[in-house]
C-alpha cells in the first residue's frame, strides 16, 4: 500500500491570492500572474497540475524501462494547455534519450498514458495528448 503525505495550504498574510503548500517536508508556493490579481510567486494551480503529470510521468517511464533493460538515459516531458470554455486540454511532449529501437519507444509512449497522474485525470474536463518528440 502507498502511503500518501498529507498536502496542506494556506493563505500567506497580506497576500491576496499566493498560498504556502507544504508536502510532508518541502514547501512551495501557489500564485496567480500580476494580471489575474496575484503576484506571479509561484506556479499557478494549473501549472502544479501539470507539473505533477509531468513528473508522474517521467518517473513512470524511468521505472518501466528499468524493469524492461531499456536503455533510456533520459526523459523530457513539455507540457502545454490550451483552454477552451470549460475544457482544457494539456499536450504531453515526451523526449526519450538512449538507444531505444522503435518498439520500445512505441512501448514508452504506451506506458506514458497509464502514469497514476493521467489516470486520475481520465474522465476530467482536462484531456491530455501525448506524443513523443520528433
Amino acid at each position: 500500500m502507498q502511503h500518501e503525505r498529507p498536502v496542506v495550504v494556506r493563505t500567506l498574510p497580506e497576500k491576496k491570492l499566493e498560498n504556502a503548500v507544504t508536502c510532508g517536508p518541502h514547501t512551495l508556493v501557489a500564485d496567480e500572474p500580476v494580471a489575474l490579481g496575484g503576484e506571479d510567486h509561484g506556479p499557478m494551480p494549473f501549472e502544479l497540475v501539470a507539473a505533477a503529470l509531468g513528473a508522474c510521468t517521467n518517473m513512470t517511464l524511468r521505472l518501466y524501462a528499468d524493469r524492461k533493460g531499456y536503455s533510456l538515459t533520459g526523459v523530457n516531458v513539455e507540457l502545454t494547455q490550451t483552454v477552451s470554455g470549460t475544457d482544457r486540454l494539456m499536450e504531453r511532449v515526451i523526449t526519450l534519450t538512449g538507444e531505444l529501437d522503435e518498439d520500445a519507444r512505441q512501448r514508452l509512449l504506451e506506458i506514458a498514458n497509464k502514469c497514476p497522474v493521467h489516470r486520475a485525470l481520465e474522465g476530467s474536463k482536462i484531456k491530455v495528448s501525448t506524443r513523443l518528440a520528433d
